[in-house]
């Protein structure tokens, strides 16, 4: 019986690598990455906005690159580092739990977060930039960000807070 006639898909395993945890899953070969994070592994952070691809909120890290989870099906990317906005902390050396990682921390104290809803597709797109580019200039961020949609803000404090947490990752003080 085909899908159409009403019998269920076929499902596949994949095993994906989320955070540092190795998952091993039964899903639907349709299933996006978006869905399996959420639904099958309670990340919520990452978000479903458009569902097209052009919103940036399902953003995720895939090998350090920034990936629109909705558009990239679970199968894609075993093999492949996932590192969800749950996870970033954790990449920071020398943090006690609960701690945020120093972009977060930027973002809350830049004020780079309004409602949250694009929150962690911008920091994980930030993090990405500032892992190739230390000390990016305002157009290098600018252009890291442009595939991220915020509907609360005209991106100045999200611009600022990546300049913060640019100088907390080296180390340097940051000016109030």
């Amino acid at each position: 019986m085909s899908p159409a006639s009403g019998a269920r898909p076929k499902k596949i395993v994949v095993e994906l690598r989320v955070n540092g945890a190795d998952h091993e899953l039964l899903v639907e070969p349709r299933r996006t990455l978006l869905e399996v994070l959420r639904e099958d592994l309670g990340l919520t952070g990452a978000k479903e906005g458009c569902g097209v691809g052009s919103c940036g909120a399902c953003t995720v890290l895939v090998d350090g690159r920034p990936v629109r989870s909705c558009l990239t099906l679970a199968a894609e990317v075993q093999g492949a580092e996932i590192l969800t906005i749950e996870g970033l902390a954790d990449t920071w050396p020398d943090r006690a739990p609960g701690e945020l990682h120093p972009i977060q921390e930027a973002f809350v104290e830049g004020h780079g977060i309004q409602c949250g809803f694009c929150t962690p597709g911008m920091i994980l797109s930030a993090k990405a930039l500032l892992d190739e580019v230390p000390r990016p200039t305002e157009a290098q961020i600018r252009e890291a960000l442009g595939g991220q949609a915020c509907r609360c803000t005209g991106y100045a404090k999200i611009v600022e807070s990546v300049k913060r947490a640019a100088v907390k990752l080296s180390g340097q003080e940051v000016e109030p």
